[in-house]
């Protein structure tokens, strides 16, 4: 995917890009590197620098589901992230990284879809 033209990239201070800051009306919606919205609203600034650079991208690391066509679904981690697609890895047993070339692959588009999201518990 290309980006929209007026997503404006945000790097951390280390130069790590974490994300974009999109104009929104008088204000501004950051997003996240899966380019999911940060926020329900559009804020100054600084303050959706602030909110990028809270989010950082550790929870990157965390694991989400992915729910699939049929309805199902299934545990997975992110393994790369960036405007050309997100790629996950299942992760049925917390041991993606332990399984390797085995382990179940999934391409998606970006922004992710909907179908991806950050597990709870």
């Amino acid at each position: 995917m290309t980006l929209p033209g007026d997503w404006i990239e945000h790097r951390r201070e280390d130069g790590e890009p974490v994300g974009w800051i999109v104009p929104d009306g008088d204000g501004f919606l950051p997003r996240d590197i899966l380019g999911f919205p940060v926020g329900a609203a559009p804020v100054d600034w600084l303050e959706a620098e602030e909110a990028l650079e809270a989010r950082g991208l550790a929870y990157l690391a965390d694991r989400h589901r992915l729910r699939l066509a049929d309805g199902t679904e299934r545990p997975v981690r992110i393994s790369q992230a960036s405007p050309d697609g997100i790629v996950v890895v299942a992760d049925e047993f917390g041991a993606a990284s332990a399984v390797g070339a085995q382990a179940e692959v999934f391409h998606l588009p970006f922004p992710a879809p909907e179908e991806l999201r950050l597990s709870v518990g």
